[in-house]
């Protein structure tokens, strides 16, 4: 992949915010991206999970919009140090998602349209913290954001909310994404400052 967007340092700290250490709060929305920027067209667009047997399941845009979604606002925090409070979003749980998902994995790949991948605990996809978002604040989601659909993982460092989502792939032992090969940590927890390997 290319050079990654400038990120946003030595910027002031946020005062009567409660933000995770170290970040500040923005009120626009930053586009970092590695890469060119896929544009997936919905006649071809596919999201899929596959266990760790290698059993897949398939949905096209829409069979995607046809399943329950949920309206959620949640907040934002980039690991390059910006936080976005109160995002609007739509779409679906991924508890909706993996419900006929019979699997023993305890990890996941995402994969995205473009490359990309970061590796998350399946937990962290389970009881209503990730979604496959597919508008956000009213309008379908743009490309520069992740259209036409992202992984939405918001108690987590946004590097793991992966842009251009097209699948999940359900693994026994964990494995390192693209940041995470890079020297970023394997979890991400803004709240514990995990930036890097080794936070």
């Amino acid at each position: 992949m290319g050079i990654v967007s400038p990120g946003f340092r030595g910027r002031p700290r946020s005062k009567g915010v409660e933000l995770p250490p170290g970040q500040y709060l923005v009120e626009d929305f930053p586009v970092l991206s590695a890469g060119p920027t896929p544009r997936v067209p919905l006649d071809r667009w596919e999201f899929s999970v596959t266990t760790e047997s290698g059993e897949t399941h398939r949905w096209s845009w829409a069979e995607l919009l046809a399943l329950p979604s949920e309206r959620m606002t949640v907040d934002l925090h980039c690991v390059t140090r910006w936080s976005k409070l109160r995002t609007p979003w739509q779409g679906v749980s991924l508890d909706t998602l993996l419900a006929g998902v019979e699997t023993a994995a305890d990890f996941v790949m995402a994969d995205s349209y473009g490359g990309y991948t970061t590796n998350l605990p399946l937990q962290d996809l389970r009881n209503g913290q990730a979604w496959i978002a597919y508008r956000y604040d009213g309008k379908d989601l743009s490309a520069e954001h992740g259209g036409p659909a992202r992984l939405l993982v918001p108690h987590l460092y946004l590097w793991k909310s992966a842009k251009w989502v097209r699948g999940l792939r359900l693994l026994t032992q964990d494995e390192p994404g693209f940041w995470e090969s890079a020297g970023y940590h394997d979890y991400g927890d803004p709240w514990r400052e995990q930036r890097y390997q080794g936070d």
